[in-house]
């Protein structure tokens, strides 16, 4: 399919132009430009850091865009793109091995019959209550999750669903919808960007 010519100019802009139209006017374009642009440096480096780990260094690629995407306009004109965001990927690269160590040892002390939880994607996101009230803070996020996951467009959609529910990894999902892996992971960007964007105006 022919590119159009708003997205081939998109694509000839400076990172640093492209994260001032993030910043702007929360340009879609520019940001999923920014995705393909360091889709295999940026995950190749967080997997180099995270000891070989596939599927962390994804979750930890998704959740850097999704921070340049929050942090834009903490981006001052002058400076350089490509250090900030690599500041960003390690801090996240950081923050997750942390969790991941904190999950290890939590496993560690459950009973060696105990099964994991699995289900929805709003029983993933949501919190896991303990008692009866709890429970029932729970049913009303899993029932505000359902709602706002519903709201999106179908391509954020499809897309938040075979990667929450379904647990297809990055690659997977790129085959079955025809569609590039960055693109993957920008659509999953924008989705989590917009449930959080959600969640605060419920607030």
């Amino acid at each position: 399919m022919a590119r159009s010519e708003s997205e081939t100019e998109t694509e000839t802009k400076t990172d640093e132009d492209l994260i001032r139209r993030i910043r702007v006017r929360d340009d879609a374009d520019a940001f999923e430009t920014l995705v393909h642009r360091y889709e295999h440096e940026l995950y190749g480096y967080l997997r180099r850091y995270l000891g070989g780990d596939a599927q962390l260094a994804e979750d930890v690629f998704q959740a850097t865009f999704l921070r340049v995407h929050q942090k834009s306009s903490q981006f001052a004109d002058g400076h350089r793109f490509r250090p900030w965001l690599y500041a960003i990927a390690t801090n996240q690269a950081i923050d997750a091995r942390r969790r991941n160590h904190r999950h290890r040892m939590v496993s560690l002390d459950r009973p060696a019959d105990a099964r994991p939880e699995s289900g929805s994607l709003a029983e993933t996101i949501a919190a896991k209550g303990q008692n009866s009230t709890e429970m029932m803070q729970d049913a009303e996020s899993v029932a505000w999750v359902l709602k706002a996951v519903s709201a999106l467009p179908e391509p954020l959609r499809s897309t938040l669903d075979l990667v929450y529910r379904h647990g297809l990894k990055h690659r997977e999902v790129a085959c079955r919808l025809g569609i590039p892996v960055g693109t993957v992971k920008s659509r999953l960007n924008t989705a989590l960007h917009r449930l959080q964007a959600s969640a605060l105006r419920t607030c």
